[in-house]
């Protein structure tokens, strides 16, 4: 008998709690990942997104064919449709177990549960692992049982639970076989062409030497660094992190051994808290399941009547708002398929309290371009800019772009940069240059009063509370 490893957003072989199981049972192993464009497309995923997980689907097959693991790639159109292929292949290679990681949005959910009926028909067993956060999704509750809605409270007992468990990778597997042959994808479905250039290297070694980079460089002085765009100093690990090339756990515990060699406690206990971030919107996505439906966590600010997005929507899309840090911000994103973390926030506050348009379409927009666009973190952050979400920024507390300018990017390098018809502008003038002299031609002006609508988001929210 065989045992099957259905790959999704685990896309490595160390550390990975499905293909350490299907290997321990001495018998010949299977993998396949399925392609899913117009599931992709539905989720709104980006074509650097997709791009990203062909190539890295395809340099998993390579690794796997060494340990003697055949990869089959399937073919289907939505999750839906992915259900006769599996079980096909499943008869084809006499599969006794199929073994997968959990995810956790709605839909993966549904589809993992109606191949679990289809399976039990075949008498073919099915193993799942909560494997996508460093504590496994569900275990860090409150003393009542209850899931945290709030980050701090839920960040504390994270870290009360790595001290207690000390949580350690899985190895990689040793080879189970010869080495074979291994499979490619080649095409990139039509919807998905167009990307820009990749953001980082391809592979999971290619991973672990930025981490280590990342680790023994910039981590140190990431506490202060990691508010300026213009500064390297970044991960740039969100995209293997997205997609399972890395683990949140590899990360913690590569973290927490830089600082036991005497790294910058506060950059590494900064960092640190950013993967307790990432499990607590994982959690929230799982034991909430109306966030990843369209729906916002707090259902009373559904009744917000949003404005409708139109022209000043097409504006912030594409980088012509006349605010120029959130111009910079949004053609970083469409050029690279990349935005700094801080920017998310400064363009989504933006685009909710100042333009008061609806979080769900900047949403579905990020994901649309990211690389990085993972359901979770994505939501939650933009839940968070648009104070409908958890441990949301109060509704009367709203970034003001120029200000965050001034403060994150002080000499302009970063707006200099990006929004090049700026570039002559004097440090002080670049920040807001609808503010004395001239515009310089081409670039327009401010598309909202920054002031009176921040008024009037705080009028709504109010009346909503009220």
């Amino acid at each position: 008998m065989t045992q099957l490893v259905w790959f999704r957003n685990d896309l490595r072989v160390a550390d990975n709690a499905a293909l350490t199981a299907a290997c321990k049972a001495d018998d010949p192993v299977h993998a396949c990942f399925v392609v899913t464009p117009e599931q992709w497309q539905e989720h709104d995923w980006s074509p650097a997104r997709v791009q990203f997980v062909i190539a890295h689907a395809n340099a998993l097959a390579e690794d796997l064919a060494k340990l003697g693991i055949p990869m089959t790639f399937l073919q289907a159109r939505r999750f839906d449709d992915s259900l006769e292929p599996l079980t096909q292949l499943c008869r084809d290679q006499n599969i006794a177990r199929v073994h997968f990681n959990e995810e956790y949005g709605v839909n993966e959910r549904r589809r993992d549960k109606a191949l679990k009926q289809k399976l039990d028909d075949l008498d073919i067993e099915t193993c799942k692992y909560r494997d996508q956060t460093v504590a496994p999704v569900g275990d860090i509750l409150t003393q009542q049982g209850e899931p945290y809605s709030v980050f701090t409270p839920f960040s504390r007992r994270w870290r009360s639970w790595v001290d207690e468990t000390q949580p350690t990778p899985f190895p990689i597997p040793k080879a189970i076989a010869d080495p074979v042959k291994p499979a490619r994808l080649d095409e990139i479905p039509d919807a998905f062409r167009d990307a820009p250039p990749a953001l980082v290297e391809t592979g999971e070694d290619a991973a672990h030497h930025q981490l280590e980079a990342f680790l023994s460089e910039r981590a140190g002085a990431y506490k202060d660094d990691r508010d300026f765009p213009a500064l390297d100093g970044t991960s740039q690990l969100s995209p293997y992190l997205a997609n399972g090339v890395l683990s949140g756990r590899q990360c913690l515990l590569a973290a927490r051994q830089a600082q036991g060699m005497g790294g910058n406690q506060d950059g590494l206990t900064t960092w640190i808290s950013e993967i307790a971030w990432r499990d607590f919107y994982v959690n929230i996505l799982y034991h909430y399941p109306r966030v990843s439906m369209h729906r916002a966590f707090k259902p009373e600010t559904e009744s917000l009547a949003w404005n409708p997005p139109g022209e000043q929507f097409e504006a912030w899309k594409e980088g012509r708002t006349g605010i120029p840090i959130v111009d910079a911000a949004m053609r970083q994103l469409n050029e690279t398929g990349w935005m700094h973390n801080r920017l998310r926030m400064v363009t989504a506050m933006f685009l909710t309290k100042n333009l008061f348009i609806d979080w769900r379409l900047g949403e579905a927009y990020f994901m649309s371009k990211l690389v990085d666009g993972y359901l979770a973190s994505n939501n939650g952050g933009w839940q968070w800019s648009a104070s409908t979400g958890t441990d949301a920024a109060p509704y009367f507390r709203v970034f003001n772009p120029v200000t965050q300018s001034e403060r994150f990017d002080p000499k302009g390098e970063f707006v200099r940069h990006w929004v090049p018809e700026l570039a002559k502008l004097d440090a002080k003038r670049i920040h807001d240059p609808s503010k004395g002299g001239v515009i310089p031609g081409g670039y327009p002006r401010p598309i909202v009063d920054l002031k009176e609508s921040r008024k009037e988001a705080i009028a709504k929210f109010q009346a909503l509370k009220d």
